[in-house]
């Protein structure tokens, strides 16, 4: 691909903490696997999209930079510790600074990232994850959905980061699932939408069957 083609950049924000262990874990493994087919069996996707991982438990980390879907390989991932969604934040945000092309005078830069976070709990690093959210809403650089998995979810922390949050009943393999089939819908309606809507939020497609939209 050209330097100069504009790249749609999406980051998955994934908690891997000791509550996700066993079949979460696996069910997410597998998620990424699918969403990764999807995509690249969608010539729009596959021209555009861009993808990175970053991985939080009791740290957080960039397990992916941002790379094009036919050179992407599938992070190791695995389970335990605690929920560091703040310093997930912080490392998000140094990411999209340091790899998303910003536009000059000669050339349009990258599209509006979109970033999607799973998450089953609530952050464990609450003073962090608090600067980090006030940092993040400033920047309002991406669109951004975060997913609440499970009854232990706190949504109250996820509606102070975006308007966009999601509710889903159990960890389960079907759930799981069906968050990320609709992660790799949701990417790829916004591919097909850039042209359309430049910077603008993006109209997702409607949420699983049992899902909730959090007011």
């Amino acid at each position: 691909m050209s330097d100069f083609s504009r790249r749609l950049p999406v980051y998955l924000l994934l908690d891997c903490s000791g509550s996700m262990m066993g079949e979460p874990i696996e069910a997410v493994k597998q998620g990424i696997k699918a969403l990764l087919s999807e995509l690249r069996g969608d010539p729009q996707a596959l021209e555009t999209a861009y993808l990175s991982v970053i991985t939080f438990d009791s740290s957080a980390r960039q397990v992916t930079p941002l790379t094009e879907l036919l050179q992407f390989k599938e992070p190791e991932i695995s389970a335990g510790g605690a929920t560091a969604l703040g310093e997930a934040l912080n490392v998000l945000m140094n990411c999209v600074e340091t790899e998303v092309r910003k536009s000059t005078e000669t050339q349009k830069g990258d599209w509006r990232p979109l970033v999607f976070i799973l998450t089953d709990g609530s952050p464990t690093d609450t003073e962090t994850f608090r600067e980090a959210v006030a940092k993040v809403r400033n920047m309002k650089a991406a669109n951004i959905i975060a997913c609440a998995a499970g009854s232990n979810a706190n949504t109250a922390y996820l509606k102070q980061i975006t308007e966009s949050v999601l509710m889903m009943n159990s960890l389960s393999a079907g759930d799981m699932a069906q968050f990320f089939a609709w992660v790799s819908g949701s990417v790829k309606t916004s591919s097909k939408s850039l042209d359309a809507k430049p910077g603008g939020n993006i109209e997702l497609p409607p949420p699983p069957q049992g899902f909730v939209v959090v007011p």
